[in-house]
């Protein structure tokens, strides 16, 4: 009786237990102004100076990081526009810039892992970047937080 007692528990132990996981692989989100932006299409190209730049799309926005090459360490935002970040929002027919650069903007892009065999890029990034206000309502300042990209495949330009 106590085996089989086991057995019915052992059974609901293993059969009540369900992660219901959702693997991105790749992937590419952060937080925007506190609210999860999640990228539906993004790709990284690398060009022949060795620099590289990431394009992530969410919905009809467009946000750009560029770093001066892929080699794995921590390039500082709002000290030149070589290392930078930039967010293109479009409402309608009116679109809205941010940008980090010279001594605008602040944050910083950490490349994690540059895989040059399977061509991928994966990393962190978190920004503060100035507007160019269009509409008298825009907001000054756009912020990310939070930010990975992981595996995200690098296209090698020639020219």
């Amino acid at each position: 009786m106590r085996s089989f007692f086991l057995v019915i528990v052992l059974f609901f132990v293993l059969t009540s237990c369900e992660d219901q996981v959702k693997f991105n692989n790749p992937a590419f989100q952060g937080l925007k102004d506190n609210v999860l932006w999640r990228s539906t299409l993004f790709s990284a190209v690398q060009a022949p100076d060795g620099s590289l730049e990431i394009k992530a799309y969410q919905n009809r926005d467009i946000l750009y990081l560029n770093t001066v090459s892929t080699a794995v360490k921590t390039y500082k935002l709002g000290i030149d526009d070589i290392n930078s970040a930039k967010l293109e929002e479009i409402q309608g027919d009116i679109a809205t810039f941010f940008s980090t650069g010279e001594n605008k903007g602040d944050g910083q892009i950490i490349i994690t892992e540059f895989d040059a065999v399977n061509h991928t890029i994966s990393g962190e990034f978190k920004f503060n970047a100035e507007g160019i206000p269009i509409l008298p309502l825009s907001e000054p300042n756009v912020s990310f937080t939070k930010g990975i990209f992981y595996k995200v495949p690098v296209t090698i330009a020639t020219k």
